[in-house]
């Protein structure tokens, strides 16, 4: 069985190396921009770097790839604001992004979280995968800060701020799916036969009770584990074939989320 997990999940040491390149246009309301880069999946975030003086530069927005002309190597992303180094304390400049200022993608791919039912598939996948694992018990300890025992998206990306996390791969029926952390976008799927016998809500993690808020979204209680995070994913991913097809042959029971997709639609 370790010999089969090493070679399904070849491909996600595959993720980690920085990808850079310049920004080539820039939209009038500087919503998107174009960048020169090398092959590159949509879904993929990153921030863009804009150079003030010599050896002075500043990141202006975070990013995320929305489509890629592979014959151009063009690469098409949605600005967003950067909230990574937010400091009420200290100025912010004016400058936006233009010709020639730097993106960088999959910062902090190197590093990733791993949302498993049990203990021993997260023993398991975390050995057959060589990336910088960083371990569900830090997530658990910022969901009980923020008062959710169901985790939330923006609640993954808080943990990517706190811990430089890029990804985040969720072990659903068998399968992995490698997540961005920021954009939510599915990046891979693949195989991992792994026997669940026992399912821990909301997640393996040592932490033994997430404390919740008394009202809002994410506060109550976890009650299924596959169902809650093939929602999450769908939500985020609407258009992804290979996520319908999974759910369509998989267990009836979660056909509903069939609804939940938009495929064909532009």
């Amino acid at each position: 069985m370790k010999y089969i997990i090493l070679l399904t999940l070849f491909a996600f040491e595959l993720f980690g190396a920085l990808v850079k390149g310049p920004v080539v246009t820039v939209d009038e309301e500087n919503r998107t921009i174009q960048a020169k880069l090398p092959i590159v999946t949509p879904g993929v975030s990153g921030f863009v770097v804009h150079k003030i003086a010599e050896g002075h530069s500043s990141i202006l927005n975070n990013c995320v790839v929305l489509d890629y002309n592979k014959t151009a190597q063009l690469a098409t992303l949605k600005l967003l604001p950067f909230n990574a180094l937010a400091n009420n304390a200290l100025p912010t400049g004016k400058w936006k992004v233009q010709k020639g200022d730097e993106v960088t993608l999959a910062f902090a791919y190197s590093r990733a979280l791993l949302i498993a039912p049990s203990e021993e598939i997260y023993h398991q996948v975390t050995k057959s995968v060589k990336v910088q694992w960083i371990h569900p018990d830090i997530f658990a300890t910022i969901l009980s800060y923020i008062g959710h025992p169901t985790p939330l998206k923006e609640d993954f990306e808080a943990m990517s701020i706190a811990t430089s996390v890029g990804l985040v791969f969720f072990y659903l029926e068998k399968k992995i799916y490698t997540v961005d952390i920021k954009s939510f976008k599915i990046l891979g799927i693949n195989e991992a036969p792994l026997v669940q016998d026992t399912t821990k809500l909301p997640f393996y993690t040592r932490v033994e009770k997430i404390e919740a808020n008394w009202f809002g979204e994410g506060s109550d209680e976890l009650e299924s584990y596959a169902p809650y995070y093939y929602e999450l994913l769908v939500t985020y991913n609407p258009k992804n074939e290979k996520l319908y097809e999974n759910i369509k042959n998989g267990d009836a029971s979660l056909h509903f989320l069939l609804e939940k997709f938009d495929l064909g639609k532009e």
